[in-house]
């Protein structure tokens, strides 16, 4: 097993997430198959207790709809993946969760980070960093749900990989940014999202996650081969999509978005 091989603030993190997750245990597992997983099999075995893991490598790292997001010795510290887990009971439904999760993410980073529906931040059309959102125990209604939320963000530039468009990095916006400073930077405001969401839902933030749409006003074509113009979401953070038989709403599960120039 490998040794840390950055220096990472346990305990400013645990005092930072304190007052919206007392308690909270911050852990940092210098390889591991994937944050998400480890948490997921906690959550399903019944230890809902509040952790934010941080994975330097991961070797079966995964994103929204099975995609791989891989990480190993010589992408360590060029990318900050972490997963926190928590016990989560919204009043309403989940719907938006994800995008509160990336709108909070952008709003603690930078200005000029966009949000590409329903898990993605870019800039200057670039992937910056990816978010999956998995639940565990179905419970009686109205019960907590153990809630896995895992955020892959790339701080340095990349390998080349294959990668169609290349992707961004933080360090781009963010001179000097390295993987622990950006963690102490959006862990708390990620945690009093969670809890926000958790009493208000999704419908409070979707004027600000409108005016950070990357796909508002473009030309957009589904996996389903249908096309039509972004025109933001709604209170629920359904996608509108603008067709010539009227406007269509899109809800995350159905679909695969891109601009249409690209697909």
């Amino acid at each position: 097993m490998r040794t840390s091989a950055l220096s990472w603030p346990v305990s400013a993190l645990a005092d930072a997430l304190a007052p919206w997750l007392p308690g909270v245990r911050v852990e940092v597992a210098p390889e591991i198959d994937s944050s998400n997983s480890e948490l997921m099999r906690r959550a399903r075995a019944g230890a809902l207790a509040a952790t934010l893991l941080v994975a330097e490598i991961q070797n079966a790292g995964r994103g929204r709809l099975g995609r791989r997001w891989h990480s190993d010795a010589a992408a360590a510290g060029a990318a900050l993946t972490f997963s926190l887990g928590l016990p989560l009971a919204p009043r309403g439904d989940w719907s938006g969760l994800s995008l509160a999760v990336g709108l909070s993410l952008a709003e603690a980073l930078h200005p000029d980070i966009r949000l590409k529906w329903p898990n993605d931040l870019w800039w200057q059309g670039r992937k910056l960093a990816g978010i999956l959102v998995e639940t565990a125990g179905a419970g009686e209604p109205g019960a907590p749900r153990g809630v896995v939320v895992g955020v892959g963000i790339n701080i340095a530039p990349l390998a080349d990989e294959g990668f169609r468009t290349a992707p961004a990095w933080l360090q781009a916006l963010l001179p000097g940014i390295d993987a622990p400073a950006a963690l102490l930077r959006v862990a708390a405001p990620l945690a009093r999202a969670l809890r926000d969401f958790e009493q208000q839902g999704f419908a409070p933030l979707a004027a600000r996650f409108n005016a950070r749409d990357a796909l508002a006003g473009q030309r957009l074509r589904l996996s389903d081969g249908s096309e039509g113009q972004g025109e933001g979401v709604d209170a629920s953070g359904a996608l509108q999509l603008r067709t010539p038989a009227g406007l269509r709403t899109v809800h995350s599960a159905e679909v695969s978005v891109r601009p249409a120039a690209e697909a």
